[in-house]
C-alpha cells in the first residue's frame, strides 16, 4: 500500500515536473510572439501600412490624382502562379474591403479568400484598396465619386459580353457599394454585401448592443469630439476598440490563451492576423461625422434621405438595377441578419412591389461563423462565397423578386451531377418580405431610435455651436499625434517590441526553448486543469459582458422609450412605428403603366428563344424554385442546338424577364399565343421535350409541373410523350467539336 502511494506521489510529481517545464517554455515562447508582433507592427508602418494582400497587384488608377482626390486607388491584382492566366472575356471581379479602423486586404488575406476565388476561375479581379492618411477635405462624397470612377474604368476595360463587374462589398465597404450601384447602375453589375449594415436600427431584444450605443453615448457629438481631438483626423483605433469590447472575453482572454496553449502552431496564424488587426488607419473628421449622422444614428441610407451632390442625387436603393446578394451570418454579433435585411422592409410592403422595381434581391445565411469569418474563414470562401460566384450568371437572369440561397452538399444519388463543377449544389427558392421580418421580434423596438436621432441632432449642434470652436483652437498637429501613439492597442504594440531594451536577448532565448522543446501531453492532469481555469475565467468574463449588455439595454430603454423623453424632443409619444414611403407618386404609376402597356405587345413577338423560355417559365413558376442545375443545362442545351448563339447575356437576361412578366401578367394569354413564337409542329415538339429534360435535372418533375406540362401541349397541339422517370439519369448531347465556342449567354 505504501508502495502503491508512493508511486503515485512519484507520479504525479512526474507530471508537474512535465508541465512546468512546459508551461514556462510556452510563457517564454508566448512572449517571443508578442514580440515579433510588436516588430511586425513597427515594420508595417514604417513600410506605409500596406494592404496585408497575398497577392501582387498593379496600382491602375490612384484616387490622389483625381480632380478630388482621396485616399483610395484602384488596383488590378495579379494571378500568382498556381493560378490559370486571366482570361479578359470573363466577368470582372472588385472587392470592396472596409474602411473602419484597419487598412485594406481582408478580401485577400489568404488564397482561400473572395479575391483567391475569382482568381482560381480566371476572372480578371480588381480591388479598391485606400491608404493609411485621408487627403486634408476629403469627404464622403469625394470617395462616392472616386469608386464610381473605379468602376467606370473597369466597365471600359472589359467591354465584352461577358456582363457587367461583379463587385463585392465587405461590411463598411457595403453601404458604399450600394450609394454607388444606386446611382451609376450602368457600371455596376450583381453587387455581394458580405456582413454589411444597411438598417442600423434593426435587432433583436437581449441582443445585439451595439445599436444602442449611439443613445448610451447622447449622439454622434463624441465622434466629433474626437476629430477635433484629432485635429480634424478621427483615430481608426477607436472603431477597433469598440469592437474588441463586444466581446471581452475574447479580447482579454480567449486569444492570447488560444495562442499560448496552442504556441506551437499557432504562431504564423496569429502573426498573419495581427499584421491586419493592428493596422490602424485615419478618417477626416467629416467622414466619420457623415458615417455617424447619416448611418450610425441617422439609419437614413435604407429610408431614401441620404442626398449627395449638393442635394442633386438622392441615394435610392430600389434604383439598383443589377441583382443584390446579402450574405450574413446568426452568428454575426456585429451586423446580424436583421441589419443586413431589414432594408428590404424599409423599401417594400411586398414581393410584389420588388417584382413591379424589377429588382432581384438574394440573401444568403450562415448558422454560425462571426464577423470576421465572413471574410477570412477558408470553409466560407470554399461554399458560400464559391457558390454563390459560380452562380452569378444565374443570379443574374433570375426573375424579379425576393429569394434565398440554399446551398446543400451533393451525393452520389443526385439527379443531375453532370452539370455540377463542385461539392454543392445552390438553388434559390422564392420568399416574401414577411418572411425576412420573422427574423427578428418586430419593429416597434425601432422607435426609440427615432428619440435617439432628434436628441442626437440637439447635442449635435450644441457641440458644434459651443465646444468645437475652443477644441479646434487648442488642438496642433503634435498633440494630435501624441494621443494616436498613446492609444493602448499602439503604445502596447510599440512596448512590446525589440525597441524595448528590456526584452533584450527575448529572441536568442525563445531559439534555445524551441531547441528543447518539451510539449506536455494532454492527459496531464495539470495541463487539464490549466484548460478548466481558462474555461471559467471565459465563462466570468462572458457573464460580466452579458450582465454589462443587459443594463444598457435596460437604461436605453428606459430613457428613450419613455414618453416624457419623446415629447420633449417633439415627437408624439404614441407615435406606430413607420418608414416614410418615397414611392414616386403619380409618375411612378404612369411609367408602370407605359411600361405594361409595351411588354403586353410581346405576347404574340419574338422567335424561338422566346418561345423556349415562356415554356420553360410557365411550366417552372408554380413554386418558383430556381436550380443550377436546370440552368446549367439549358446553356449546355443552348451551345449544343446553336439556340440564342448570337444572344449576350444582357439580351438573354432581358429576355428572362420579359417572357417571366408576361406569363405573371396573363398566364391565359401567354399560353395561347406561344405558337405565334413556335409556329412549326417539329418546332414546338422539341421545345417541350428540352422542358422536360431540363426540368428533370433536378431531380424527379412534381405533379403541379407535370400538370403544367400537360396544359402546355394541350395548347401547343403536340402529345405531351412520357415524362422522364423520376429515378431516370436525364443526359444531354455534349456540345458538338466543330462549334464555335463564342463567349454567348447560353455558355
Amino acid at each position: 500500500m505504501a508502495e502503491a502511494d508512493k508511486g503515485g506521489w512519484w507520479s504525479l510529481g512526474q507530471h508537474w515536473a512535465d508541465y512546468w517545464t512546459d508551461a514556462v517554455q510556452r510563457g517564454l515562447l508566448f512572449c517571443d510572439v508578442l514580440r515579433e508582433r510588436g516588430d511586425t507592427y513597427l515594420d508595417h508602418q514604417a513600410s506605409g501600412n500596406p494592404p496585408v494582400l497575398v497577392f501582387d497587384y498593379d496600382i491602375i488608377v490612384d484616387g490622389r490624382e483625381l480632380d478630388e482626390p482621396v485616399n483610395y486607388a484602384l488596383a488590378a491584382i495579379r494571378p500568382p502562379a498556381n493560378c490559370p492566366p486571366t482570361d479578359p472575356e470573363l466577368r470582372p471581379f472588385v472587392v470592396i474591403d472596409p474602411r473602419a479602423g484597419h487598412g485594406p486586404g481582408i478580401g485577400g488575406f489568404k488564397m482561400d479568400s473572395e479575391i483567391g476565388i475569382a482568381l482560381r476561375q480566371g476572372h480578371p479581379c480588381y480591388f479598391v484598396m485606400f491608404f493609411p492618411v485621408p487627403v486634408p477635405g476629403q469627404t464622403i462624397e469625394c470617395v462616392w465619386r472616386a469608386e464610381k470612377a473605379f468602376l467606370r474604368r473597369v466597365r471600359e476595360a472589359h467591354p465584352g459580353n461577358a456582363g457587367k463587374p461583379f463587385v463585392i462589398g465587405n461590411c463598411q465597404g457595403g453601404w458604399a457599394l450600394t450609394m454607388v450601384a444606386a446611382s451609376a447602375p450602368e457600371d455596376v453589375g450583381p453587387i455581394l454585401l458580405a456582413g454589411s449594415p444597411l438598417s442600423y436600427w434593426a435587432g433583436v431584444a437581449g441582443k445585439n448592443p451595439m445599436r444602442y450605443q449611439g443613445g448610451m453615448l447622447g449622439g454622434t457629438w463624441l465622434a466629433s469630439l474626437t476629430g477635433d481631438l484629432g485635429h480634424g483626423q478621427f483615430d481608426g483605433a477607436h472603431l477597433v476598440s469598440n469592437f474588441e469590447q463586444m466581446d471581452p472575453a475574447n479580447t482579454y482572454w480567449k486569444k492570447g490563451y488560444h495562442l499560448y496553449a496552442n504556441i506551437d502552431k499557432e504562431r504564423n496564424r496569429f502573426l498573419e492576423f495581427e499584421r491586419w488587426w493592428g493596422g490602424h488607419y485615419l478618417l477626416n473628421k467629416e467622414e466619420m461625422e457623415w458615417i455617424s449622422q447619416n448611418l450610425f444614428v441617422g439609419n437614413r441610407l435604407s429610408r431614401g434621405e441620404v442626398y449627395l451632390d449638393d442635394g442633386g442625387v438622392r441615394i435610392d436603393l430600389r434604383q439598383i438595377r443589377s441583382p443584390i446578394i446579402v450574405f450574413a451570418s446568426w452568428g454575426d454579433n456585429i451586423t446580424p441578419p436583421q441589419q443586413a435585411l431589414y432594408w428590404i422592409a424599409d423599401l417594400y410592403r411586398d414581393v410584389e412591389e420588388i417584382r413591379g422595381n424589377e429588382q432581384t434581391i438574394v440573401y444568403c445565411l450562415h448558422e454560425q461563423i462571426g464577423h470576421l469569418g465572413i471574410f477570412v474563414s477558408a470553409g466560407v470562401a470554399n461554399k458560400e462565397h464559391s457558390e454563390l460566384a459560380s452562380a452569378l450568371d444565374l443570379i443574374d437572369v433570375l426573375p424579379p423578386g425576393l429569394y434565398e440561397a440554399v446551398i446543400t452538399d451533393t451525393y452520389p444519388e443526385m439527379p443531375g451531377l453532370q452539370y455540377l463543377q463542385g461539392r454543392y449544389v445552390i438553388r434559390f427558392e422564392p420568399r416574401e418580405v414577411a418572411d425576412i421580418l420573422a427574423l427578428g421580434d418586430g419593429r416597434d423596438g425601432e422607435r426609440a431610435f427615432q428619440v435617439v436621432k432628434r436628441v442626437a441632432e440637439i447635442n449635435q449642434q450644441l457641440y458644434d455651436s459651443f465646444v468645437s470652436p475652443w477644441l479646434q483652437a487648442c488642438t496642433t498637429p503634435w498633440t494630435a499625434h501624441l494621443m494616436r501613439e498613446m492609444h493602448p492597442s499602439r503604445f502596447e504594440r510599440r512596448w512590446f517590441s525589440s525597441r524595448n531594451p528590456l526584452l533584450n536577448g527575448l529572441s536568442d532565448w525563445a531559439g534555445k526553448v524551441r531547441e528543447a522543446r518539451k510539449p506536455v501531453d494532454g492527459d496531464n492532469p495539470f495541463w487539464q486543469w490549466q484548460q478548466t481555469v481558462s474555461d471559467w475565467t471565459a465563462s466570468m468574463l462572458d457573464g460580466w459582458r452579458d450582465q454589462r449588455d443587459a443594463m444598457k439595454e435596460m437604461t436605453f430603454r428606459a430613457v428613450y422609450d419613455a414618453p416624457l423623453t419623446a415629447a420633449l424632443v417633439g415627437l408624439d409619444p404614441r407615435r406606430p412605428y413607420r418608414v416614410r414611403s418615397h414611392g414616386g407618386g403619380w409618375e411612378r404609376e404612369e411609367m408602370l403603366r407605359l411600361k405594361r402597356r409595351e411588354l403586353e405587345e410581346h405576347y404574340s413577338e419574338g422567335g424561338a428563344v422566346d418561345g423556349f423560355l415562356r415554356l420553360l417559365i410557365y411550366v417552372a413558376i408554380g413554386n418558383g424554385v430556381v436550380d443550377v442545375r436546370p440552368f446549367n443545362a439549358i446553356r449546355r442545351v443552348m451551345q449544343d442546338t446553336g439556340l440564342g448563339e448570337e444572344l449576350t447575356l444582357e439580351a438573354f437576361k432581358q429576355a428572362v424577364r420579359r417572357q417571366t412578366w408576361l406569363v405573371r401578367n396573363d398566364e391565359k394569354r401567354a399560353l395561347a399565343t406561344i405558337q405565334d413564337l413556335l409556329p412549326g409542329e417539329a418546332q414546338r415538339a422539341m421545345a417541350l421535350e428540352l422542358v422536360m429534360l431540363l426540368l428533370a435535372a433536378a431531380g424527379p418533375i412534381s405533379v403541379e409541373k407535370q400538370q403544367r406540362l400537360g396544359r402546355v401541349a394541350l395548347a401547343m397541339g403536340v402529345t405531351a410523350g412520357e415524362v422522364p422517370d423520376a429515378g431516370e439519369a436525364v443526359v444531354l448531347k455534349k456540345p458538338r467539336a466543330t462549334r464555335s465556342r463564342k463567349k454567348t449567354a447560353a455558355k
